[in-house]
């Protein structure tokens, strides 16, 4: 035989051996910052479970759809939810053009460093500013505004760039359920608008498989060119109950997995739980006030109350931040 073709033979032998191995170890050893015990292992056997063919619980994968709510489950949210930083900074960039709301509620109350409280506060309040700080723009502008602020802005605590706010463990999560046929999506009271342009760098999670709340748009024609305008008003709202019709609405199929932190995620989770067969519904509990912080029913942002107990009672997958991750951030010594 030609020593040039056995050469190449051989290395392809040794190129094809090697990645199986690799393949080997990462299916023997799924998400490595979790730590040992019964949540990881609970998950660990739900996957195997529905992914087994004979199993008598395997799911087809076209059926495999896995949901995930964004704020304080994928990425943090204290002290302030992140769109409501972005918010913020967009009133500050406004404000010159718009003098009376250095008078005018919320606006002047978040202008003099009170966020958190409007913010966190009463509906209305925080929709008036949405609106005032989210439309009146093209889509595609509202996009570059987004990817701008992104790719610049600091989280005030830590001073670490949002998207390295993400957590590896759930990182893990959401590869490992693609690995095994499931398809993840985003199902979130944040703006699509806003998660879109990023989603996917971060959480390999694309544009389409974003659902959050929207504004109206409206076709227009501007420099013989289509575009899309932000209006003024909400089109549909992604928060506790809208969470099951969001996900009717723009998927189509009852998850197989859900995973949530606040009561926001109540509908959802039950509407996961309630599917036929065996289903994963999950939250993730804020308890590490040394590494992350820790919160639950004291706190207006992420309050986790009935969604717990609920979880308690119907045996729900209680994902504990300080006893079953061995690390929180993206970007953080990996094990």
């Amino acid at each position: 035989m030609n020593p040039k073709r056995t050469f190449l033979i051989v290395v392809s032998l040794v190129f094809l051996l090697t990645f199986c191995c690799i393949a080997a170890v990462e299916n023997a050893h799924p998400l490595p910052s979790w730590n040992d015990g019964s949540t990881k292992q609970s998950i660990i056997e739900f996957v195997e479970t529905v992914t087994t063919e004979g199993s008598p619980d395997y799911v087809a994968p076209a059926q495999r759809i896995a949901v995930f709510d964004n704020d304080g489950t994928l990425w943090a949210e204290q002290p302030l939810y992140f769109e409501g930083f972005f918010t913020v900074d967009r009133v500050k960039t406004l404000a010159p053009g718009h003098p009376e709301w250095k008078e005018e509620e919320p606006f002047a109350s978040l202008l003099t460093g009170n966020a958190r409280e409007v913010l966190a506060g009463d509906v209305q309040s925080m929709q008036e500013i949405l609106i005032a700080t989210h439309s009146g723009m093209s889509t595609e502008e509202f996009e570059k505004l987004v990817n701008r602020w992104i790719s610049t802005a600091k989280h005030p605590v830590t001073n670490r760039p949002f998207t390295q706010m993400v957590y590896q463990p759930m990182l893990e999560l959401m590869a490992y359920l693609r690995a095994s046929g499931f398809k993840t999506f985003i199902v979130s009271g944040g703006g699509s608008e806003f998660m879109r342009p990023w989603a996917e760098d971060v959480y390999g999670i694309p544009p389409e498989q974003v659902v959050g709340t929207t504004v109206k748009t409206k076709y227009e024609m501007c420099n013989n060119k289509p575009v899309l305008m932000r209006l003024p008003e909400f089109d549909f709202i992604d928060v506790n109950e809208g969470k099951p019709i969001g996900i009717e609405k723009f998927i189509g199929r009852v998850p197989l997995v859900a995973f949530g932190n606040s009561d926001g995620d109540l509908q959802m989770l039950q509407w996961t739980d309630a599917g036929p067969g065996k289903r994963l519904s999950a939250v993730i509990h804020h308890t590490d006030a040394e590494r992350e912080w820790a919160y639950d029913d004291q706190s207006p942002i992420g309050h986790l109350e009935e969604t717990l107990k609920t979880a308690n009672a119907k045996g729900w997958t209680v994902v504990d931040m300080k006893r079953d991750w061995k690390f929180i951030f993206h970007k953080e010594e990996n094990p």
